[in-house]
């Protein structure tokens, strides 16, 4: 679809939305009696809201706790329009890195402070280093952390080792996003929104009246946006675009006062085209069609097109949380969950980046498809006790994961004459998986048990002081098979367990009522395992991670300013570091050949991080947000190179970045008020791949929204609620990711265009 017709759609969506929004409000106008009238200084902002987290495992003051958290909340998620975990990669938490793996934003790439990123997430015997939690559960796997978020409270970004409370996979540290939970009222929201690019959105949270002592809570979810890259065939799926919806069943049961369980069940399906991979500067290798069209600047449609079906992930899962009141100082809980996931990979978003002329009707078009599979099931019990001096909390965590993945990677066009055409592959076309050289073939199994525990003392005659130690004790069993490689049947097979003990200490004392310090030691690691890249399985070390946290906590001017400042000092021990075979362009094999090993040496970052929020005058919120990374390039033997060492950069480590935010409510009568949002976000360049060692471009995004909120609608408090929205506000254009090949040229993956659109939420 063109630009111009693009745009027409879009204005014939908003003039729609418009003319239903405006009939409400046109029928109630009439109906003074029945309309409520809202106090406009009663939606004054004259303090900062008190931010609670558990980041402790209960609920507890985010100006209370002793650790380096940063939230966002349900507000802040709707001021930036996202829509997912990978809606933050715009850099709202300036040390938190998020950008997806290659060009599929199915499946992300986390890391935070520069550690726990790795170069590739299509593994099943390979882990993350920022664990992602959802309502306690441990998400297994990079694929499906793209899916639509659902009715979510608050995102919690825990930073530095947290393999005390929350164990393996957390050595830069975790994710754990909060939902609203049943109230057993009757109420909720409907919203409805379009955008450019053909997008609309949908949402439904709905609680239920409660029936006896169970309430219910459904929350149904739809985004769907067109492509931002043209594919230039005809009839095939533009790159970029997404098609994304779930939807979740809460019902909480509530006996007694003692007592309460709590189910869910939810199923999400996400639809994507890959990001296009753009050629900058072209190689030798390339046809004229390519060098032509080479350019370093964003094009709005590729140079080639190809055959492109949509990534489809589902997910599912069963959750199950038990809390007993055993007293009024002993609380037990039972975390259950059982998950599943597929996520289907069709990537013709390199065709520009990797295609190499060698000839009329030589093949090329290389079309990266691969079909990842994953079921587990986790349990954890937790003892929570307090006494007059001490809080603790004891607990033990089972988890059990079985993944496998498969590759197939056809070559879909023919040159023409001189490099100046192409048309389909005939041998390739249609497309049946079945007649296709099935490249790599793998399954894992893990098996992981822990058992921790932490207390906080504060002595009785030094209640400004508290002391807290922790530990934390894991079993990993992982083994896995490679099974088919580069075509050929094979009997590759690792099998490795690893035991270790994570320590915590924390030491925090009140400077007064509204002012701490803290000083944390902690270690956390991520697993071993193995490359299914690899043409030989060799297992690779579990990662790990020391660290040192130095931190000031404040809120003071009656609570309309708050300032958090955090320093840290890291050293990385085994880093898992990627080498990739070199492509050549003559060989006809199009499979990536990668081998994972530890690194040699090891590495420290150390760094300062700070967050401020003022309210300078009533109604308007600022905030500020810094982060400064010094991470180390570390050395390992390539195992390409004939045993040459080579020194690798860190991934997703810029060296600043920072976040400002202004946030303005203005009431005024019979309305609650106009809110204006602002936002702006830069970042250094940083590496997104060890063995290209590109570094990317600096960047800064702005994103905005207006809404006019608490429209009234009726007596009985149903309200209103319009938006208009845009990311990338400036159109900003930056390179996130980069390839360089001697051969085929640089090439590189532009953020997201402009992206805007318009928003209706009515709440009852």
């Amino acid at each position: 679809m063109n630009i111009p017709m693009r745009h027409a759609q879009l204005h014939r969506h908003l003039l729609a939305l418009a003319i239903a929004t405006a009939l409400p409000g046109l029928a109630l106008a009439n109906d003074a009696d029945t309309a409520t009238t809202i106090d406009s200084a009663a939606r004054d902002v004259v303090a900062l809201d008190q931010v609670v987290v558990t980041a402790q495992k209960r609920a507890t003051n985010l100006q209370d706790t002793p650790i380096s958290v940063s939230v966002v909340d349900a507000e802040a998620l709707k001021d930036r329009s996202a829509i997912s975990i990978g809606s933050l990669s715009d850099g709202s938490i300036p040390s938190l890195r998020v950008t997806p793996f290659a060009t599929r934003s199915s499946a992300l790439n986390i890391g935070i402070r520069g550690i726990g990123a790795s170069g590739d997430a299509n593994q099943p015997a390979r882990d993350a280093g920022v664990g992602v939690y959802v309502d306690g559960v441990f998400m297994g796997r990079a694929q499906g952390l793209g899916s639509m978020l659902y009715d979510v409270e608050r995102i919690e970004v825990l930073k530095g080792p947290q393999g005390t409370l929350f164990g393996r996979n957390t050595e830069g540290g975790a994710l754990s996003i909060v939902t609203r939970q049943p109230t057993g009222e009757f109420g909720g929201r409907v919203s409805a929104g379009v955008s450019n690019y053909g997008g609309y959105t949908t949402g439904l949270h709905l609680d239920l009246p409660k029936v006896g002592d169970v309430s219910f809570k459904i929350d149904a979810v739809q985004a769907t946006r067109g492509g931002t890259t043209d594919n230039p065939m005809r009839g095939e799926r533009d790159f970029n675009s997404y098609d994304k919806r779930g939807a979740r069943i809460t019902a909480l049961w509530q006996p007694s006062d003692d007592f309460s369980a709590l189910y869910a069940f939810d199923r999400s399906y996400d639809a994507t085209t890959p990001y296009h991979t753009q050629l900058l500067v072209p190689g030798p290798y390339v046809s004229p069609l390519q060098k032509a069209g080479a350019s370093e600047d964003r094009r709005d449609s590729a140079i080639l097109g190809g055959p492109q079906e949509d990534n489809i992930g589902r997910t599912s899962g069963h959750l199950l949380n038990l809390g007993w009141t055993l007293s009024d100082s002993l609380e037990l809980k039972s975390i259950s969950s059982y998950r599943e996931l597929t996520q289907g990979q069709f990537d013709m978003g390199l065709v520009d980046a990797i295609s190499a002329y060698g000839g009329p009707n030589t093949p090329f078009g290389r079309y990266s498809l691969a079909q990842v599979y994953q079921h587990q099931y986790s349990q954890e019990f937790q003892l929570i006790g307090t006494t007059s001096q001490v809080q603790f909390l004891a607990g033990a965590f089972y988890y059990h994961e079985t993944a496998g993945d498969n590759a197939q990677t056809p070559n879909m066009l023919l040159w023409g004459p001189g490099g100046n055409s192409y048309t389909l592959n005939p041998a390739t076309n249609p497309l049946n998986l079945g007649n296709v050289r099935v490249d790599r073939a793998s399954k894992a199994w893990t098996d992981s048990l822990g058992i921790f525990g932490q207390a906080t003392w504060t002595p009785a005659s030094l209640e400004r002081l508290h002391l807290t130690a922790g530990g934390r004790y894991t079993r990993d069993d992982k083994k896995g098979s490679l099974y088919i490689v580069n075509g050929a049947a094979t009997d590759l097979a690792f099998d490795d367990a690893w035991g270790r003990f994570d320590p915590m200490v924390n030491i925090a004392y009140d400077l007064g009522e509204n002012a701490m310090v803290y000083a944390k030691y902690s270690t956390g690691f991520k697993a071993g395992g193995a490359n299914s890249r690899s043409t030989t399985y060799t297992a690779f070390a579990p990662e790990e991670v020391t660290a040192l946290e130095l931190g000031f906590k404040s809120q003071f001017w009656d609570n309309r300013a708050r300032l958090n400042l955090a320093l840290f000092d890291s050293k990385i021990g085994h880093k898992q570091m990627d080498f990739s075979l070199p492509f050549d362009p003559n060989s006809g094999e199009t499979r990536t050949t990668m081998v994972t090993t530890n690194a040699l040496s090891n590495g420290t970052s150390r760094g300062a991080e700070l967050e401020f929020n003022v309210i300078p005058v009533d109604n308007l919120t600022v905030g500020l947000n810094y982060a400064y990374t010094r991470i180390d390039a570390q050395s390992a033997v390539d195992p390409f190179g004939a045993g040459v060492q080579v020194t690798v950069p860190p991934l997703l480590a810029p060296k600043n970045a920072g976040s400002v935010s202004l946030d303005y409510l203005l009431p005024f009568a019979n309305f609650s008020a106009l809110k204006f949002h602002l936002d702006g976000n830069w970042s250094d360049g940083y590496y997104t791949s060890e063995y290209d060692q590109m570094l990317t471009d600096s960047s800064f995004i702005v994103n905005a929204r207006v809404a006019l909120i608490d429209v009234p609608l009726n007596s009985t408090g149903s309200t209103l609620a319009v938006s208009l929205w845009a990311r990338n506000l400036l159109d900003e254009e930056h390179l996130f990711y980069k390839l360089n090949n001697a051969s085929l040229g640089q090439s590189g993956i532009f953020n997201d265009p402009r992206t805007y659109g318009l928003d209706v939420t009515v709440t009852f």
